[in-house]
């Protein structure tokens, strides 16, 4: 068997010209033999036997941050809607710029083609298929009427493939370029019409009715139902069926959210405004400007938003509105006028309203209408218990909120699989075992460090002390590796099957050369789009700003994956963050998680499951590859930040900058659920914050058992805490 090429570059130096010594960890014997049992036949049996979810559930391929509409199943009002304040077409001014220079301004600055992530998963075959034939479609289409259509199709599913396959947002700028090309089409269109005296509002079925093609009775519902003039009951119609001035609301909103989606939230709500100046009450794009508004601590913006949705949404299609507003409320109270109360009597006079309509759905059987009250009853039952639990401090009356809104939550999805769970982890702990990682496999490089931890652990705070040096970016939540790995195994298992140790190098050095760079390309795109656009539409030049050597990966749920994080970067640094138990556990349970991976912490026992399996992989870890992981207190950040944030930055391999401590003030969208926590900068008076609820968590309390307390140490080079403390008994 041959050795790995001699051409390969030495360890801990990087190509920028920046050498720092690798992580802690103990030297590795060559073991190809356990190597080839231990992963190359698991592995190759699993491929075979299991299917794509199976494979991705196992090792934590999961991802539940993502973009998605808000708008649910809509439901009848009771009391008529009050009308629409829309800006009518003869009001909307005309652009002052012609298309040509609006494209020129909106056109994000684009790399060079992104390679597409290869999966096995037919999940993935078949939207790459079907991505293959809108394509198609679209080209063919191109300086045909039909033109349009098939480009809004196009994107719209560019869109809804990135926000179901978290690969780092592969096809976001194809998305992003076809959109600005209907928009371009539509906006002359809208020109024409609006110089013939044409209703730029008339929907095609409108128009049908008026010529006599159809007769009215025909008319779909949301024709009939919706007699008002606002675009926005045309959010429910086909594209073939939206009218001129309803295709652009949808094509500038949908817009909007693969910017949001891309981290590019300034664009965003530029999108969204340009929706809203054909219709100031276009539902989804208010809520949405409001949502990027909160990521870009503009508190009261997004609290004017989500007031005008909660009052104009009687039918509570988008609910988002709720929870939006108690975030807003909760961050800065004064950002809304009335305060709290302009949200609170809203929701005490629909409760008994919404309770009454699931009660009357279950009774009935019906299954939509039971999820969609269940989706608003959580939302207002999270938004009562962000009151008391911050305003009132009545802990009895949030309890009683939080415990309700995740019995709604948890009517909707299938009961937790503990087996399945410990199966997972037992998966991860038979393949990756002491001596399993072949010697001199991997790539030497620095350039990505990876953030693991338990959700709610404190990763935020982390990636911003991270984030505010210089030289070390944040990526987003949104996981290049993450959205790899199951391309990443197959290979390998490929590779392996050679018997070759040298093709197994170069196969793991390009794929964690592959990682690097899309992370590298992903920075470089939203670093361009996100600068200022001077008046000729290119984005302003900061010749001062260094470029950034180190890329963070949060992506917590990555705790399941340092066996392959290892194996392709065996000097990356690996940051495990880790608070409290209690504080961890209980701060998961309150929050309301997106649908996916994290919905079992809404009720007791999957959460403390979920915790437990943690546990064992962190242990496990330690065991296998021991001093690989440096693992971070949470309370160590926030209580002694002048001492640890250096420690953190030389861990990093790169040179202090006081910046750093001043991570708060950096102008810096945090897309996560602690937005608006990090922006208050460091503060302690959270900690053991769960003892308020002490009285209503025994059940809690004993499912976690003895890891009520966590021993473990901050194990930063060089870090002393100034005065011991026991963090770990509740």
């Amino acid at each position: 068997m041959r050795a790995p090429s001699e051409s390969r570059r030495s360890e801990g130096t990087e190509m920028n010209g920046v050498s720092s010594s690798p992580p802690s960890c103990n030297s590795r014997p060559s073991t190809w033999p356990i190597f080839v049992v231990h992963f190359l036949l698991p592995m190759s049996l699993l491929i075979i036997g299991s299917n794509y979810n199976d494979i991705l559930s196992l090792f934590g391929v999961t991802s539940s941050h993502e973009a998605a509409s808000t708008a649910t199943t809509p439901i009848p009002s009771e009391s008529d809607p009050d009308p629409f304040n829309t800006v009518h077409k003869k009001e909307r001014e005309l652009p002052q710029t012609t298309t040509k220079q609006m494209h020129q301004k909106q056109q994000p600055k684009k790399h060079q083609s992104r390679p597409t992530s290869p999966q096995s998963s037919d999940l993935y075959k078949n939207m790459e298929a079907q991505i293959s034939q809108l394509k198609a479609t679209y080209e063919s289409s191109i300086g045909t009427p039909s033109e349009i259509t098939s480009a809004l199709r196009y994107a719209d599913y560019l869109k809804q493939r990135d926000a179901t396959i978290h690969d780092g947002g592969t096809y976001q700028m194809e998305a992003i370029s076809v959109y600005l090309r209907a928009i371009d089409l539509l906006e002359t269109r809208w020109r024409l019409e609006m110089l013939n005296g044409e209703n730029t509002r008339s929907t095609r079925l409108e128009k049908e009715a008026a010529s006599g093609t159809i007769m009215h009775d025909d008319m779909d519902y949301e024709e009939e139902d919706h007699t008002q003039d606002g675009l926005h009951r045309e959010l429910l119609l086909d594209i073939e069926y939206k009218s001129t001035e309803g295709l652009l609301c949808a094509a500038y909103t949908n817009l909007g959210k693969v910017y949001f989606m891309s981290n590019m939230f300034g664009r965003a709500v530029s999108s969204y405004e340009q929706c809203l100046s054909y219709d100031a009450s276009y539902l989804d794009a208010l809520t949405y400007r409001a949502q990027a508004n909160v990521i870009l601590g503009r508190y009261k913006d997004a609290g004017r938003d989500y007031v005008r949705v909660m009052k104009l949404d009687t039918d509570r299609i988008f609910v988002d509105s709720f929870t939006g507003l108690a975030q807003v409320l909760s961050a800065k109270e004064d950002a809304v006028e009335g305060g709290w109360e302009t949200l609170i009597q809203v929701l005490r006079a629909e409760l008994p309203r919404y309770t009454e309509a699931y009660e009357g759905s279950k009774a009935a059987n019906n299954q939509i209408g039971m999820k969609h009250f269940a989706d608003t009853l959580k939302r207002m039952h999270h938004s009562m218990f962000k009151y008391h639990d911050g305003k009132t401090k009545d802990a009895s009356e949030a309890w009683a909120h939080i415990q309700k809104g995740n019995e709604y939550k948890m009517s909707t999805v299938a009961p937790f699989n503990k087996k399945f769970e410990q199966q997972r982890v037992q998966a991860v702990k038979q393949v990756f075992v002491k001596g399993f990682f072949p010697q001199g496999i991997g790539s030497p490089t620095r350039t990505p460090i990876f953030v693991i931890g338990f959700v709610r652990s404190g990763s935020t705070l982390l990636e911003r002390i991270l984030d505010a040096h210089p030289l070390i970016v944040g990526t987003g939540e949104d996981s290049v590796f993450n959205g790899r790995l199951d391309f990443i195994r197959n290979k390998i298992v490929t590779a392996s099957q050679a018997g070759d140790l040298s093709i197994l190098h170069d196969t793991v050095t390009k794929l964690a050369d592959d990682v690097v760079s899309d992370m590298i390309q992903r920075w470089e795109i939203i670093d361009a789009n996100s600068r200022e656009v001077s008046e000729d539409g290119e984005p302003e030049k900061d010749e001062e700003k260094a470029k950034p050597i180190r890329f963070s990966d949060k992506m917590l749920t990555n705790y399941m994956n340092v066996g392959f994080i290892h194996l392709l970067f065996p000097n990356a640094l690996i940051l495990h963050v880790a608070r409290e138990p209690m504080d961890t556990i209980f701060s998961a349970f309150k929050h309301d998680f997106p649908s996916g991976g994290l919905d079992y912490t809404s009720e007791f026992e999957g959460l403390a499951q979920l915790y437990h399996s943690y546990r064992d992989v962190m242990e496990h870890w330690d065991i296998v590859l021991p001093g690989r992981v440096t693992h971070i207190r949470y309370e160590d950040m926030v209580t002694d930040l002048p001492n640890i944030a250096p420690k953190i930055i030389e861990a990093a391999g790169v040179p202090w900058d006081p910046s750093v401590l001043d991570f708060h003030k950096k102008k810096h969208a945090v897309n996560t659920l602690s937005t608006t926590q990090v922006r208050k900068g460091v503060y302690s008076h959270h900690l053991k914050e769960w003892k308020r609820y002490e009285p209503y968590l025994g059940e809690l309390l004993e499912l976690i058992g003895p890891r009520v307390k966590y021993d473990m140490k901050t194990t930063l080079s060089g870090y002393l805490r100034p005065v011991e403390v026991d963090q770990s008994n509740p």
